[in-house]
């Protein structure tokens, strides 16, 4: 029986893009003949995995996961809202994201910590997942607010289970910490989740955006025919619009329609540190694709 090294593990991972624990046994099984663990690899379905890999998955879920003064939040992301609703798959995105308590930002450390009960990290679970349920599946972004001493708090928008859903927000508070920060953090997270904010404070405005902003009000103000001392004032007034709608303190809270964040926050007697909104899929480029050619092509039309 020939050697299982390492360096043959990782090849038959490479070609078959199964996970490492399976190569192994595979391997094991085959008595170190590459291509006959190949071939187990196939009859177990384990090496579909990476004929899956090339395909867009925007869909998934968003999970978020808290411990005292510390909030993680993952977007794990599959081929279709179908796979949304797999166990497997919420159980999955629910695990990654108390994993990464533990493991903080770096999706790589998250993917190389050992996913309970399986023998394999996470990774390797998530290729395993891949040829269980047949779509391609991907951990795309991981979040942790930490608030050592603060409340940490989260909220899901159209939550499929506690802690699962489309659109994530996860909080971090600091000064007073009684029973209602934990409230007024949800609340926040709800107003994240609806109005959509860029940054929290002014000072975190990106300075070539915010000049690209002054010119463009600028240039419209002056196709007014407006003097350039009224064109200042009117470029003064239009910037206090432009941080309400990209800067979280300075938004109209949506809970009453009147106060301001900061208003409401500092009533509360606390600072938010940070926030982090995922929205499902966001940014991802999906495919569009014509049914009818696809049939064309297949038949050979």
């Amino acid at each position: 029986m020939a050697e299982i090294t390492a360096a043959l593990v990782k090849d038959l991972r490479e070609t078959t893009g199964a996970g490492m624990m399976d190569c192994k046994k595979a391997l094991t099984e085959s008595g170190g003949d590459i291509q006959a663990a190949i071939d187990w690899l196939r009859k177990k379905g384990l090496s579909a995995a990476a004929k899956k890999s090339g395909r867009v998955a925007s869909e998934g879920l968003v999970g978020v996961a808290l411990a005292p003064g510390r909030a993680a939040m993952v977007e794990i992301n599959a081929e279709t809202d179908f796979v949304a609703r797999n166990e497997a798959f919420q159980t999955f995105v629910e695990t990654a994201a108390k994993l990464a308590l533990e493991t903080g930002e770096d999706v790589e450390a998250l993917k190389a910590a050992a996913y309970p009960g399986s023998g394999r990290n996470l990774a390797d679970e998530l290729v395993h997942l891949v040829a269980t349920i047949g779509e391609n599946m991907t951990v795309r972004r991981v979040a942790v607010i930490d608030v050592p001493g603060g409340v940490a708090a989260s909220y899901i928008h159209g939550a499929l289970k506690p802690g699962l859903g489309k659109i994530g927000v996860i909080v971090g508070l600091s000064g007073n910490t009684d029973a209602a920060i934990e409230v007024l953090g949800r609340q926040i997270g709800m107003h994240v989740a609806a109005a959509r904010p860029d940054v929290l404070t002014i000072a975190e405005v990106d300075p070539a955006a915010l000049e690209r902003e002054k010119n463009v009000l600028a240039e419209q103000a002056r196709a007014s025919g407006k003097p350039e001392a009224i064109i200042e004032k009117m470029v003064e007034g239009r910037i206090k619009k432009f941080y309400e709608d990209v800067v979280l303190l300075e938004q109209i809270w949506v809970h009453d329609g009147e106060s301001k964040v900061k208003q409401v926050v500092e009533k509360a007697g606390a600072n938010i540190t940070r926030f982090v909104r995922f929205h499902l899929g966001e940014g991802i480029e999906k495919e569009t694709t014509d049914f009818a050619a696809e049939v064309a092509a297949a038949a050979g039309v």
